[in-house]
């Protein structure tokens, strides 16, 4: 089986109609908006437990020990926070603890919706309680504490503790409302809308919906990068991986019952037409010109993009309430012909910026990669000109190259990865030929990916920095580049995902004479090591210079992650240092990296916020009295202005460009990357 390698008996019987459940202490009201699951979902939850039981890279026993963590994982998937359920539905649910396995192989998913069941009802009383909250001010004179970080609390034992909990709960929403300013009627009126969606957003919960949720509270028990992608997911999953989709280049939004414009993607038929703006309302869909507009007021938002969304080529209409116009003006009519649309916010990007230190100029490309994308289904296809990472970068190289610059930074802060084969194709540009990255399979096999292209695309200085979510492909790219020496890591440790998931489509399985899609199944099936033998899961890329970082890698990294594989190592592989970062070089940056930070006024300022941040992370509870909350307050409005550019700085980066400018002036670690990146050269001269 070949497939695409990516980085990153028990019986209920439900009524259709009028189920009134009886639990202890609790009762559930009566509801006819039950959900069953579809014989597709039998034969899928079949199927993901043979492909994870054959293909996984951890074996796990299908048995009643994994049921019962199933179970676990299922109920904190819908209630995390311990907020819904009562105790007694917990142990309601202890009925299926060691049956889901058998469930699964019977296809007997019932037990698993009315689950679900519960939850949608307890949802709707919590939502009814909040509306009923909201028709009284709260008094917030009165001096209480609000614990809103449940998860090792216990399950609430009757109404009255959770009726206890939800009145903190919105009347913490409240003041924090009040404390910006806002009066209660205008309180009411924001938490009376987030209510609504929620109620709204709980009403369309579909069949689909609570597979997808409960199949993956199992497939993340293998490892949290194990996932099955609905059809609608699936087809998200694919668009942000290529970069490109078919359509009219809108991104969209639900507010309540309407479907709003979120944004117009420049280039698309909805760019060009200059007839949609942001926030305009549409109210209905027509399939090209003959047909008659469906009303899509109320539906689920993938719904309507489902309905927008189609082949190039083809026409879509829409009826459209300007986001000026009343609810009693009529509509406009928009006929759009869908067309290809690239999401080019998302490429890689180059800025040249320049830095002056002691009166000798640098000018330094940065090129900001957000993902490692690549479009597989052109690729595939045989497509000469596909999307991929590597394309884009080699253009900003080439931009470059006309400049005469000093050097290259690749900034890979929060890029979560994306295509081993881009990781591999992107290192090819810097480095001539060579091992990249080893794979290790299941059954133990290493695998060892190389660039084969000798011919080096750049081969002057370069610095990559990285923060806490660089991940996976991220990290295959900054550990090779480390290894080899060829340029010097900054910023944070990296995210700790060493781990390759493969995509399988699921419809290749099934006979499909209804044409359904069945959805994806993005899967574990080896880990990757660095060419020094060393794996990146859990631990990361260590950057050849830390910078302070504001994240606990126990609680926003791999390492916090359940289920996550464990580090380990395997045989170094024979590579030469080819390059030029020495270990003298590094030593030295290290110590003008330390007297800086030692003497710099805004690291000082940047260190004690981060070290506040921390601490308040720590918290579980926060005062309800509106007199502490705003002395809080007074006292975070007197805390260090932003961190701006001193004037030295400013006099040590001569940029006219505003929007480079204003960059630079909320982002610390670039302009101290940029500073060291300056010292190191000069260091060689």
């Amino acid at each position: 089986m070949k497939f695409n390698l990516l980085i990153f008996p028990f019986i209920i019987f439900l009524f259709l109609f009028d189920i009134e459940i009886y639990l202890t202490n609790s009762s559930i009201e009566t509801y006819d908006s039950l959900l069953f699951p579809k014989q597709k979902h039998r034969d899928q939850a079949l199927l993901i437990s043979r492909l994870l039981s054959k293909y996984h890279y951890k074996k796990i026993p299908f048995d009643d020990s994994l049921s019962s963590k199933i179970l676990d994982s299922y109920i904190e998937s819908l209630d995390p926070n311990k907020e819904y359920f009562y105790k007694s539905d917990i142990k309601y649910f202890n009925n299926r603890r060691y049956n889901i396995d058998n469930y699964i192989i019977s296809g007997n998913l019932e037990p698993i919706y009315e689950i679900f069941t519960v939850y949608s009802h307890r949802a709707r009383d919590r939502i009814k309680y909040s509306f009923q909250f909201l028709e009284s001010k709260p008094d917030f004179t009165i001096d209480e504490d609000f614990y809103f970080d449940r998860e090792k609390a216990s399950w609430m034992e009757n109404r009255f503790e959770m009726d206890d909990y939800w009145r903190k709960k919105i009347k913490n929403y409240a003041l924090n409302l009040k404390v910006l300013g806002k009066e209660w009627v205008d309180a009411k009126e924001v938490l009376d809308k987030r209510y609504k969606r929620f109620k709204k957003s709980i009403s369309q919960f579909n069949s689909e919906d609570v597979f997808e949720i409960f199949i993956n509270s199992y497939t993340h028990l293998y490892d949290p990068h194990t996932d099955y992608f609905s059809p609608a997911n699936a087809e998200k999953f694919n668009i942000n991986m290529s970069k490109t989709f078919e359509g009219i280049g809108a991104r969209l939004v639900q507010d309540v019952d309407y479907t709003v414009i979120y944004e117009i993607i420049p280039g698309g038929p909805a760019f060009k037409s200059k007839a949609l703006k942001k926030d305009d309302k549409i109210l209905g869909v027509a399939q090209g010109d003959d047909a008659e507009y469906e009303d899509i007021v109320g539906w689920r938002l993938n719904d309507v993009v489902t309905k927008i969304k189609g082949a190039k080529g083809t026409v879509v209409k829409l009826l459209v309430l300007d986001r000026d116009a009343s609810f009693d003006d009529n509509p406009d009519t928009i006929r759009l012909v869908r067309d290809k649309v690239n999401v080019v916010d998302e490429d890689a990007k180059v800025d040249i910026i320049p830095i002056n230190n002691n009166e000798k100029l640098f000018n330094f490309g940065v090129i900001t990669i957000p993902s490692f994308y690549m479009n597989f289904e052109d690729a595939q296809k045989g497509i000469k000109n596909y999307k991929s990472v590597t394309r884009d970068v080699k253009k900003c190289i080439d931009s470059l190259s006309q400049k005469n610059i000093d050097g290259i930074l690749v900034d890979l802060r929060n890029n979560g990865g994306g295509s081993l084969q881009e990781a591999i194709d992107l290192t090819g540009l810097f480095i001539d030929y060579g091992p990249v990255v080893q794979v290790k399979s299941s059954s133990g096999g290493v695998e060892i990916e190389k660039d084969y292209d000798k011919l080096i695309h750049y081969d002057g200085p370069l610095i990559v920095l990285n923060n806490s979510f660089t991940a996976s492909s991220s990290e295959i790219f900054s550990g090779a580049i480390q290894d080899y020496k060829r340029g010097l890591v900054l910023g944070e440790s990296t995210f700790g995902k060493g781990t390759v998931q493969n995509l399988i489509g699921l419809d290749r399985f099934f006979r499909n004479n209804d044409k359904e899609s069945f959805g994806q199944l993005k899967i574990t099936l080896a880990k990757y090591y660095r060419i020094s033998g060393s794996s990146t899961q859990k631990i990361g890329v260590k950057p050849d210079i830390e910078f302070p970082n504001s994240f606990d890698r126990d609680v926003y990294t791999e390492n916090s992650r359940n289920n996550a594989l464990k580090w380990d190592e395997i045989e170094k592989l024979d590579y030469s240092y080819k390059y030029n970062i020495s270990n003298n070089s590094v030593d030295r940056l290290s110590k003008i990296f330390n007297q800086r930070i030692e003497n710099d006024e805004y690291f000082k300022k940047y260190i004690s916020e981060i070290t506040k941040i921390k601490e308040n992370r720590k918290k579980n509870s926060i005062s309800l009295s509106y007199e502490k909350r705003l002395e809080e307050k007074k006292n975070s409005d007197n805390k260090d202005d932003d961190l701006n550019l001193s004037l030295s700085d400013s006099e040590m980066f001569p940029i006219d460009n505003d929007l480079i400018r204003k960059k630079l002036e909320k982002d610390l670690y670039l302009r101290e990357s940029l500073k060291l990146f300056s010292d190191l050269l000069k260091l060689k001269s």
